[in-house]
């Protein structure tokens, strides 16, 4: 469903809790919230960081999957929901095991597959192989492109993503306390400081040692937050409208004035 030369594009997110290492039950989810999502008029909906899985886990190589066994799976997921699904995963890469998170189309193509950039803290890096490269495609009109949790608090990032003309990006996200600050205010910051739209998506509830905050948010180009979560599982959804006033978006990138060091 394209309703982007109508009312905007509408999008939505869905904060839930880890699965435990229950692939079975993350894919019938995944179904079960796409479905509501496509049926509510969604052309995309965004599941959290490593949502096939859980996050906190020693055994994310064995439940890890390749990116063509992922997309044989969510394919018929999001034909069936007529929405785009973007979700993350365990990815298989060779020897390695990355980050990664992947859009299929409503019509069961592989937009993108992203592999998280920005590693956070020892233990990321130790088990995940860094991503090397920005992840970009057209989806429902607009210029899209994957950040995967910490990624999307870089501002060069999101910065080289609006120079290249994306303005919607989508983040699954598993942000744990006590960083709560991130997805009520930084957030929201990237998107009214580079003039894009961003669909943050985390994961809620008690894993292992740590607690995830929700607050999945919305945000529009503008800056204005659509839509915003709690604690508790939840699904949001928003229409991007297809036009935003020119004088309510960043010049930031126009107007920067970089100043010399002091010789």
């Amino acid at each position: 469903m394209n309703n982007e030369t109508r009312t905007g594009m509408v999008v939505a997110l869905w904060q839930g809790r880890t699965v435990a290492g229950d692939r079975d039950a993350a894919f019938d989810e995944i179904a079960r919230v796409a479905g509501a999502a496509g049926r509510a008029g969604a052309e995309v909906v965004v599941f959290p960081e490593l949502f096939l899985t859980g996050y906190q886990r020693d055994d994310l190589g064995d439940l890890a999957l390749s990116i063509e066994e992922m997309a044989e799976r969510i394919a018929p997921l999001a034909r069936a929901a007529g929405c785009a699904i973007c979700v993350g995963y365990p990815e298989r890469a060779g020897e390695g095991l990355c980050n990664s998170a992947l859009c299929m189309s409503a019509a069961g193509e592989l937009l993108g597959n992203h592999r998280k950039i920005q590693l956070y803290g020892a233990a990321e890096a130790d088990r995940f192989v860094q991503g090397t490269r920005y992840t970009i495609f057209d989806l429902g009109g607009k210029r899209a492109a994957i950040l995967i949790c910490y990624d999307v608090e870089f501002a060069p990032h999101v910065a080289a993503l609006r120079a290249r003309g994306v303005d919607l990006i989508l983040a699954p996200t598993a942000a744990m306390r006590p960083f709560e600050h991130v997805g009520e205010h930084v957030v929201p910051a990237m998107a009214a400081n580079h003039g894009l739209a961003i669909v943050y998506a985390n994961l809620c509830g008690a894993e292992a040692d740590l607690e995830y905050f929700g607050l999945s948010v919305i945000v529009g180009p503008d800056g204005k937050t659509l839509a915003r979560a709690g604690a508790e599982p939840a699904m949001l959804l928003t229409t991007l409208k297809p036009h935003y006033d020119a004088a309510l978006l960043s010049t930031q990138a126009r107007d920067f004035r970089p100043i010399e060091e002091d010789r």
